[in-house]
């Protein structure tokens, strides 16, 4: 199926490894110039030059997306790199497991303002040429903890919060041509989760809680969220994706 990615232009926030890296890749293949944006540059830079390297135009950039200076800057680069940016997957995020009482103001703020204040400077500085265009996609990248996870109230509640940003944007913008769609992975295997010293046990379990009975791999998530970009989705907006393998609640 051709999703009509060709020629498009993809910035993929948190790209310089696991999922993000994988949905970079999975654009590069779809034939869209991609921006591969990490607050790491040297793995954005690493995974851009494999890109390149495989026939594929990408670049690289270092960006704090809890900097609206640095959004800007980003974006700037891309559109004088291509042209401007036609889809944007706000995927840069990370988790700081703790229980309630005994999570700091920091650990707090440090999830919630990456998840939910990057997507708000991302979204905000992309608009604009989109809605010139009258074409766009906004993929956001949420999780199956929107249903909650022990230790997990920073990061649940950032990753619920996608969803609603994601429902209201639609609205903003489905009159200039942009959808805007959420990506809700399950357990999926990466390299971060495999260094996790409990690995195997959350492996474990999440196998036995799986209905499909087994985990899913960052293939998954970028096939899914290539999928929601393309123009074969342009009848689909303000909805969140389900990539679990049926398991939902805990």
């Amino acid at each position: 199926m051709d999703l009509g990615l060709a020629g498009k232009v993809a910035l993929v926030t948190g790209s310089g490894r696991g999922i993000g890296a994988e949905i970079a890749r999975t654009f590069a293949r779809e034939g869209a110039r991609v921006v591969v944006s990490d607050i790491d540059l040297a793995a954005a830079r690493q995974v851009a030059a494999a890109l390149n390297a495989g026939g594929a135009q990408a670049i690289a950039a270092r960006c704090d997306v809890c900097s609206k200076d640095e959004v800007a800057k980003m974006v700037a680069n891309a559109t004088e790199a291509f042209g401007g940016v036609d889809i944007l997957v706000n995927n840069a995020g990370f988790n700081k497991d703790r229980y309630l009482t005994k999570m700091d103001e920091t650990e707090w703020d440090a999830v919630v303002d990456t998840i939910l204040k990057g997507a708000f400077h991302c979204s905000r500085a992309v608009l604009p040429g989109m809605m010139a265009r009258k074409w766009g996609r906004i993929v956001n990248i949420s999780s199956r903890s929107v249903f909650g996870n022990p230790g997990q109230t920073n990061y649940s509640t950032a990753k619920l919060g996608l969803v609603g940003f994601t429902r209201a944007l639609s609205l903003e913008q489905a009159k200039f041509g942009i959808t805007v769609n959420a990506i809700a992975p399950g357990f999926v295997e990466t390299e971060l989760m495999r260094a996790n010293p409990t690995y195997e046990t959350l492996r474990d379990t999440a196998v036995a809680k799986n209905p499909v009975g087994f985990l899913g791999a960052p293939d998954d998530i970028a096939s899914a969220t290539a999928f929601m970009a393309s123009e074969r989705a342009r009848y689909i907006t303000g909805v969140t994706l389900y990539v679990t393998g049926g398991r939902f609640s805990s």
